[in-house]
């Protein structure tokens, strides 16, 4: 069972880039993914590069050697035909204790993105989004002010989560409506409280903003969190640790799905080790100050992809140390 972002890792799965591609658009994928571009005609369809796939898959290769030299009980989804990628498993389910819910994505194309990895899961519950066009607001489009999704239904991204046992940090952004979070509310009844956080970043996930690294310490995005009153509820007490400024490490040309944030997208083995992107050498130092170690791997093609080390593992089982 896992019910934080940081007790000791002890099974996870992590993804695969085979078959990656961007589907044909439409109205969820237009609004979701690509509301800054006013420009339809700008936004690249079909597989990734294989030069992408091949060296993506050759850096999740080295995550999981790395992850079992630390007994970590390592899964892979199969290598599937897919709409969208099996990339990401931490896109599309969400895991607190014996809960294993695969969670109403609001883009169609990643409805079922889940089922490739399926057999590692135990007695999921699989939340179905309906994809009705009143869900998306088009006039997101070109505004960042203006949210892509309506709460005409409940809809949400597992990576709009971070857990911290009895409390949930849950991002309302373009790939999480305020429905999704009561719907999370509801699943968890009263094992965690689900906290709120809005009006910070629509762009999308939450694992580029914030990053919990123990109980009561945080990494914080200081161009979206400005100070500890953004943060809702009990996480107003945390330390934080203010994240630098990423060093870019490029995309593949034209293909570029997220900004130099991603690359504090990182994974806690524990309280004292994280998977960290091998250039973000500022951010080593920051962390390394308060006693947390990092593991510097190479992850080429995080911002073409749109994935670093949080959003490409989904933790099944984290053991507390008593």
């Amino acid at each position: 069972m896992s019910y934080n972002e940081w007790d000791q890792l002890k099974k996870v799965i992590v993804g695969v880039a085979d078959h990656a591609k961007i589907p044909d658009i439409d109205i969820s994928l237009r609004c979701v993914n690509y509301a800054d571009k006013l420009d339809e005609t700008e936004i690249i369809k079909g597989p990734y590069p294989q030069r992408v796939i091949d060296e993506t898959n050759e850096d999740l290769d080295i995550l999981c050697k790395f992850l079992q030299k630390e007994n970590v009980e390592v899964l892979r989804p199969d290598k599937t035909e897919c709409k969208y990628y099996n990339y990401c498993p931490r896109d599309s389910v969400f895991v607190y204790g014996d809960l294993q819910m695969a969670t109403p994505m609001p883009i169609r194309a990643r409805r079922g993105e889940w089922r490739a990895f399926e057999h590692h899961l135990t007695n999921p519950v699989n939340i179905r989004c309906y994809h009705e066009s009143a869900l998306y607001n088009t006039d997101c489009i070109g505004n960042k002010d203006v949210l892509a999704l309506t709460e005409f239904e409940p809809a949400f991204d597992a990576a709009n989560i971070l857990r911290a046992n009895e409390d949930v940090l849950y991002l309302v952004s373009n790939s999480a409506n305020r429905l999704g979070s009561a719907l999370l509310q509801g699943a968890l009844g009263d094992k965690a409280k689900v906290h709120k956080l809005e009006n910070v970043y629509s762009f999308m996930h939450l694992d580029s903003t914030v990053a919990f690294l123990k109980e009561g310490l945080l990494l914080a995005n200081p161009s979206r969190i400005k100070t500890k009153d953004d943060l809702p509820g009990p996480f107003k007490n945390w330390d934080i640790v203010w994240c630098p400024e990423p060093v870019d490490i490029g995309h593949y040309p034209r293909y570029c799905n997220s900004s130099t944030w991603i690359n504090m997208n990182l994974l806690s083995v524990n309280t004292k080790l994280v998977v960290l992107e091998e250039q973000q050498e500022p951010t080593r130092i920051e962390l390394e100050k308060h006693g947390i170690e990092c593991a510097m791997l190479p992850m080429r093609h995080s911002r073409t992809l749109g994935g670093t080390f949080h959003c490409v593992t989904l933790d099944l089982e984290r053991k507390a140390n008593v």
